[in-house]
């Protein structure tokens, strides 16, 4: 376990950053052109920026990301 000590600018600068990768996977999620096989490559590490994002945005910010299981799950 590694621990970070980080100020309020560079908290909000971290959840900047990993929400915008989120949203870059989801929209290309959306893509069929995409092969299935990248697309659960995109998926992996969508829930692993997730689990980042978790531990520094609100709870409310939060629920806007958590992967729908249908969607994210599927193909």
């Amino acid at each position: 376990m590694l621990g970070v000590l980080i100020n309020e600018k560079e908290l909000k600068e971290l959840e900047y950053l990993i929400k915008r990768e989120m949203d870059e996977i989801l929209f290309d999620l959306k893509d069929d052109r995409i092969d299935h096989v990248v697309k659960r490559s995109m998926k992996e590490r969508y829930q692993i920026l997730f689990s980042l994002f978790k531990r520094v945005a609100s709870p409310k910010e939060c629920l806007k990301y958590m992967p729908a299981k249908k969607s994210m799950y599927k193909g």
